[in-house]
């Protein structure tokens, strides 16, 4: 076969995939759920910005009441900023995306002391995304990059009627007791120099 008629049979390359928004989708790191869904996690990006508005506005009122323990109607301005105003040292928000790697579905907020004795970790999931066994996985990596980073103790701050993430933090090893000074919140620890959390 000539290389005329072998280059006409091949097929046409296809175009890439190109998300409406800029989101960077390198590094992105596989996961799968117990249930078998699979999605991509990294760090979060300042380009993320827009997709990260985007993402907050199909979580649920409650959840993000439960994420910022305020009632606030959206994310956006200042609050926004603070969450791709990242150092990756001390301060981390992991993205998870849907297999697209442009649909943010879940993020998870690390901020740490400057010793790294302990940090709080916070975590918001898109609402038509649950029920996929994603907070327990994402949650994990959170545990786990945390632990790799050096943080010694990882705290999670929630509202006492938000039972399921209680009941979700206090089944990976988090201890629980009420939050000092305000009976309306819980305080959940978890130790990260004790033995790795089921998987």
């Amino acid at each position: 076969m000539s290389d005329a008629e072998s280059s006409a049979t091949q097929p046409t390359p296809a175009e890439p995939i190109r998300p409406d928004h800029a989101v960077v989708v390198s590094n992105s790191i596989p996961l799968t759920t117990r249930t078998g869904f699979e999605f991509h996690v990294r760090p979060v990006e300042p380009s993320d910005k827009e997709a990260l508005a985007e993402f907050f506005t199909h979580v649920s009122k409650d959840d993000l009441r439960f994420r910022f323990l305020s009632a606030i109607p959206e994310v956006q301005g200042a609050l926004l900023d603070d969450l791709v105003d990242v150092d990756h040292e001390h301060k981390e928000d992991y993205l998870a995306f849907d297999i697209d790697d442009k649909t943010i579905i879940a993020s998870a907020m690390v901020g740490a002391s400057e010793d790294k004795s302990e940090a709080e970790v916070a975590l918001a999931v898109r609402s038509d995304y649950k029920h996929r066994g994603m907070s327990w996985t994402f949650l994990k990596y959170a545990i786990d990059q945390s632990r790799k980073s050096g943080i010694k103790k990882l705290q999670s701050i929630e509202a006492r009627e938000n039972h399921a993430a209680i009941e979700l933090e206090k089944e990976m090893g988090f201890s629980a007791r009420c939050f000092p000074g305000d009976p309306t919140l819980m305080l959940l620890e978890f130790d990260l120099t004790a033995d790795r959390p089921a998987a």
